[in-house]
């Protein structure tokens, strides 16, 4: 039951995410007439037939803006935190740093069973 109710919400939080101007349209037309009313810019000019449109058209463009930081922010470099790691190798003192000789190791190819690579029989 709680597994039901969990992957419920995650599925409605990803789509709220991604519907913000849905939602933006379904208040506005859940309150056209008090916005019509009391936010409109123009409702002491009635004769532009704005009904709120105005309103509508900036809370559109919010969510819009909102969206697009949240993408931005979003895209932002994943390795940032390795490369800090980098500096802080590369400036680390030379006496921290021991030289070590390096062998030369040779390279052995593995021996292959013939039993394992068989054609198909047909």
């Amino acid at each position: 039951m709680f597994k039901q109710v969990l992957a419920y919400v995650l599925v409605l939080t990803t789509l709220s995410a991604n519907c913000s101007q849905l939602f933006v349209y379904a208040g506005f037309e859940m309150n056209q007439k008090y916005i019509a009313a009391e936010l409109c810019i123009n409702r002491n000019r009635p004769e532009l037939h704005c009904n709120g449109k105005c309103y509508l058209m900036r809370k559109l463009k919010q969510a819009e803006q909102k969206e697009k930081a949240h993408e931005s922010e979003n895209q932002r470099p994943v390795l940032q935190p390795g490369m800090i790691v980098a500096k802080l190798v590369l400036s680390a003192p030379s006496f921290i740093i021991a030289k070590s000789p390096t062998a030369e190791l040779k390279f052995i190819f593995p021996e292959r069973s013939n039993s394992i690579f068989q054609p198909p029989k047909v």
